[in-house]
């Protein structure tokens, strides 16, 4: 009787107390997301969390271990709601080119909105550390453009190792736009410069490649045997 009961609870779905706890956990991460984006990690106390979210400190330390914990539960949400823009961005793109410009133009839109300024450009680094901050960061958005950016360069003939290198390059070439537009007095118009700029780069890759020459392979232009000749 007691094993028909359990199988029972399992098909009618979670219990009151289970869906209580799912949404304690959800208005905690919403009041959180508002007061950091508002205020900072600083200056955002866990009184004003529980309070907004109408909790105990105790419901709060039920779900996560201290403030840091639920910082990072904030960022990664911010971080998911972020990522659908960009893969609709990209998505039925056969042309790599296209779907790189696609992508990071979606990107740089993602960085103009104030929640992922503040939580993810801003606050995130300091919070989270470098290396946790760069393993959350490359589940997100900027694995995303990371992901589109290796498809493009994977379509030529280059060593594992070097599209990788490509990869990286252009990943924190994301990072430092992401503090470029979210520390600007204009978002707009520096997202609209760091287009260009990357864009530029992107253009320069292609132009090489339809050329049919060869993008350089290591050690190529450190012993000046590939590259411009000195005028």
């Amino acid at each position: 009787m007691a094993v028909h009961k359990k199988v029972q609870r399992m098909v009618q779905g979670p219990s009151r107390r289970q869906e209580y706890s799912a949404s304690t956990k959800r208005a905690l991460v919403d009041v959180a997301t508002e007061l950091f984006t508002a205020h900072g990690y600083a200056g955002t106390s866990l009184d004003e969390i529980v309070a907004g979210a109408r909790v105990t400190k105790g419901a709060l330390y039920h779900h996560f271990s201290g403030k840091q914990a639920l910082f990072e539960a904030v960022f990664v949400r911010v971080g998911a709601d972020a990522s659908p823009s960009i893969r609709r961005a990209v998505a039925g793109k056969e042309d790599p080119w296209e779907m790189a410009t696609a992508g990071l133009r979606a990107f740089l839109a993602v960085l103009q909105q104030p929640e992922y300024r503040r939580v993810v450009i801003q606050e995130g680094p300091a919070v989270l550390g470098y290396e946790r901050y760069r393993e959350q960061e490359g589940r997100s958005t900027y694995g995303i453009v990371q992901d589109i950016v290796s498809s493009v360069l994977a379509s030529y003939d280059l060593e594992r190792s070097m599209v990788e290198t490509f990869s990286r390059v252009f990943f924190g070439a994301m990072s430092a736009a992401g503090s470029a537009v979210s520390s600007a007095d204009d978002p707009g118009r520096a997202s609209a410069e760091v287009e260009a700029a990357i864009g530029f780069i992107l253009a320069g890759v292609r132009q090489q490649a339809e050329s049919g020459g060869t993008l350089p392979g290591p050690g190529d232009l450190v012993d000046g045997s590939t590259g411009p000749a000195p005028g």
